[in-house]
């Protein structure tokens, strides 16, 4: 009966058989029960009003109305129709089962509701006809004994309901939530492995090159070996990228702030001297750390993302602008941290391809938005490539 009652035309449908059941009934039972004619019709009416409201009227204003008709059909006739019997146990599941919303207090108040209307026949049952196994103590018993059944069945029903629809809903966040988790992971390994890794194979390459330069009287065989070298750390560069464009097209959902779950790695401000002898030793170009404003002790999300954005951007430097002399500046304000890394190169037209096909940037774009800020690159004034990333001095998470 439940799937029966669960389709969109059921309650109509019932209702209209179930009155021209009713009034079938009645009428058919009139001669026998010694009724005139007006009390005939009469009796039909009040059959009528104990199964048609279920056709026109909502769950509550259907019930209502229908235990009204049949209490007053059992206590002024003395009878109920089958129909009529049957409606009511219809209307109280549907109570229970769809609720009612007066005033916003939802299907709460349907459910207590339906329960209510089931006393009036258990009152009828215990007041009434004192005959034994008449009509009317046949049914109001009958219905004191179904009605709160089919309230109850009505409100198990719409927890049953319920229940699968929370379950479905929490699966659904459960899995979102992973996917998500998946993402942020793998955007935060490409970003790593970019940032650390790169940028460690990266020296090994210019390394190479430079000691095969430098280096006077080295016999051949060695320099086809530093050669071999800065070799296969340029086609190991080539492969990390090409992974690690696999990786961001998988991640890119996961949004800027995806690394948020784990900003406080080990490197910061504190290590950047030693970022910069090693680049400076690596290229043999000039590098200068320019720090203005009193030095704040910062969020370590924060200073995680200031290193990481300076080894990225000496390493463009390195790659794009070989030679070319590097300006770190530190400026701290108070409420943000002003990050500028500036080279004397050729400038933006050598960062072509970092900006169209590379992953730099990206990462260095992603990592101040994690910590919330922000960073923007540009032409030098007077020449040179320029990074400029402003971050706070307490991480904030992205919007």
């Amino acid at each position: 009966m439940a799937a029966i009652l669960a389709t969109r035309h059921a309650p109509g449908v019932a209702g209209a058989l179930l009155g021209l059941a009713a009034v079938t009934e009645a009428i058919a039972r009139g001669p026998s029960t010694g009724l005139s004619v007006v009390g005939v019709l009469t009796a039909a009416i009040f059959a009528l009003c104990t199964t048609l409201p279920l056709a026109f009227l909502g769950p509550a204003a259907a019930a209502v109305c229908i235990c009204l008709a049949s209490v007053l059909s059992l206590t002024v006739f003395g009878a109920l129709t089958v129909a009529g019997l049957i409606a009511q146990l219809i209307a109280l599941y549907r109570l229970g089962r769809d609720g009612w919303s007066p005033g916003g207090t939802g299907r709460v108040s349907g459910q207590l509701l339906a329960p209510v209307l089931a006393v009036p026949f258990v009152i009828v049952a215990l007041t009434g006809s004192r005959s034994p196994g008449s009509e009317q103590e046949v049914l109001a018993v009958l219905l004191a004994a179904l009605a709160p059944a089919a309230a109850l069945a009505g409100i198990a029903q719409r927890a049953r309901i319920q229940a699968r629809v929370h379950i479905a809903a929490r699966q659904v966040i459960a899995d979102s939530l992973v996917e998500h988790t998946a993402r942020g992971e793998r955007a935060r390994i490409a970003r790593e492995l970019h940032d650390v890794v790169a940028h460690h194979i990266s020296m090994i390459a210019v390394q190479a090159e430079t000691a095969r330069l430098a280096t006077p009287g080295m016999p051949a065989a060695g320099a086809q070996r530093l050669l071999e070298i800065g070799d296969t750390a340029r086609a190991g560069l080539t492969e990390m990228r090409r992974l690690l464009g696999v990786l961001r097209e998988d991640a890119q959902a996961a949004g800027p702030a995806s690394g948020n779950a784990d900003r406080r790695p080990q490197p910061g401000l504190q290590q950047l001297n030693e970022l910069l002898d090693e680049a400076r030793e690596a290229s043999g170009a000039g590098l200068r750390l320019i720090v203005s404003g009193p030095p704040a002790a910062l969020d370590p999300g924060v200073e995680l993302a200031a290193y990481r954005i300076v080894q990225e951007g000496l390493t463009n430097a390195r790659r794009h602008a070989p030679g070319a002399a590097v300006d770190v500046e530190l400026g701290f304000t108070g409420a943000a941290l002003r990050l500028r890394i500036r080279d004397n190169g050729p400038g933006p037209a050598a960062m072509a391809s970092v900006t169209n096909g590379g992953h730099g940037l990206t990462g260095m774009r992603e990592r101040a938005a994690a910590a919330g800020g922000e960073l923007r690159t540009d032409a030098a004034p007077g020449g040179g490539f320029l990074i400029e990333a402003t971050l706070p001095t307490k991480a904030e998470m992205a919007e």
